[in-house]
């Protein structure tokens, strides 16, 4: 669906003006720009008719839910509409977006033509014959389960050093608007090799082996209960069998039916975790039965000003509060003015509760080739950034030319 050219050339004034914003989401931009031609696309959101926020999430079957969000400006205020996309993860990608142009067109008409048919607008429509209804849950032989395998391995080496690594996951997940189950499994090994001229090379070796299981029950708009856990061995942790369980109870105070947009939850959870050392650790342990508590707050929102993230963490180990980490994590992308936008990533932590490290003193090789876990009291990192665009307030011109 396009307006013909001869309307889109040389009377940019006489086109709706759109400010596309689908910053962190891969959403075919440039190939939205160069289909969609009944618009005119501006960079800056001060200069658009509609402002369309694209915002993305996984479905349970590991695609793509887009969600666009058509906003009104100016004399369109009052009209506002959203419209969903889903992508299987068996989608080509050129699938997807033509999707999504077809999603932003019909969107996209209810301003370009609010109360009568322009008489320079061209309107085709096609539904593939291959389109039918879902297949509804007792006709699925998979029971809406969802399976995945994935593997790599890596071998490079060089005159005096070899490395081999591999890695193999599986993942089975079923997700309904009732369930939510996922359950993954995951095995890492690297052994290094180093000629020190010396009469045997130096080898190291480094494994990591891991299950990891979620129930969750939806209990309506607003609550969740569920169970999670695993069992999992790592040398850099000093981890010979690790198996953890703990229930957990969510509360999201925004309807979980806009989480595209904007969520603020709450979750509890109170478990514990039996645990086998390979080395005597700090407080003199082999083995040892704990029980564990973890409060957790995390605020999500998208919106046409900007996006906010951020979560804190609250964790300990009983008996006592002496085990304990604290963290906090802040993403923040703020328009400030025409053209100006700043950034913020900052996460912090105090840590208390690394209750695997051994109780000698690391060797250099260990430090060196980070064998295993060093101890720490803190972890800090900030990021900031700003980006400032100005010149030309129009953005529908797409050039591929030199891949740039």
């Amino acid at each position: 669906m396009q307006r013909s050219s001869d309307a889109c050339g040389g009377n940019n004034a006489a086109l709706l003006k759109v400010f596309l914003d689908c910053s962190g989401t891969h959403c075919f931009d440039d190939y939205l720009r160069d289909r969609v031609e009944l618009v005119e696309y501006v960079r800056d959101r001060a200069d658009a008719d509609v402002h369309v926020l694209v915002t993305r999430a996984q479905t349970g079957s590991r695609g793509q839910e887009y969600t666009l969000s058509f906003i009104g400006l100016g004399a369109f205020t009052a009209t506002t509409r959203t419209l969903t996309v889903t992508a299987e993860s068996t989608d080509s990608e050129d699938r997807v977006r033509r999707s999504l142009a077809s999603a932003l067109t019909v969107g996209l008409l209810a301003y370009v033509a609010p109360t009568s048919v322009p008489a320079d607008l061209e309107v085709s429509a096609q539904l593939s014959g291959s389109t039918s209804a879902p297949v509804s849950g007792d006709h699925d032989p998979w029971k809406r389960w969802i399976f995945s395998l994935n593997g790599n391995a890596q071998l490079r080496a060089e005159e005096s050093q070899r490395d081999r690594h591999w890695r193999v996951s599986v993942g089975a997940d079923r997700i309904t608007p009732e369930w939510k189950l996922t359950v993954g499994a995951n095995v890492f090994q690297s052994r290094q090799e180093f000629d020190l001229d010396e009469d045997q090379p130096l080898a190291v070796e480094r494994n990591n082996r891991s299950v990891n299981w979620l129930g969750v029950r939806a209990l309506g708009e607003h609550w969740s209960a569920g169970l999670r856990g695993g069992v999992r061995s790592s040398t850099f942790d000093n981890i010979q069998l690790d198996i953890r369980v703990a229930p957990a109870v969510e509360w999201n105070f925004f309807p979980y039916s806009v989480y595209t947009r904007r969520q603020l939850r709450v979750l509890y959870s109170l478990g514990g975790s039996k645990t086998r050392y390979f080395e005597e650790t700090l407080f003199e342990k082999l083995r040892e039965t704990r029980a564990r508590q973890e409060l957790s707050g995390t605020y999500e929102q998208r919106e046409p000003w900007g996006t906010v993230e951020g979560r804190v963490e609250l964790s300990n180990y009983f008996p006592g509060f002496t085990n304990h980490r604290v963290s906090v994590d802040t993403e923040v992308d703020i328009r400030v003015a025409r053209g100006l936008s700043l950034s913020l990533e900052a996460s912090a932590s105090r840590i208390r509760d690394r209750l695997s490290l051994p109780r000698r003193d690391a060797t250099a090789e260990e430090v060196l080739l980070r064998l295993r876990q060093l101890s720490s009291g803190f972890e800090t990192r900030v990021e900031f950034g700003f980006r400032y665009q100005f010149g030309s307030r129009f953005a529908s011109i797409v050039n591929p030319r030199f891949g740039q």
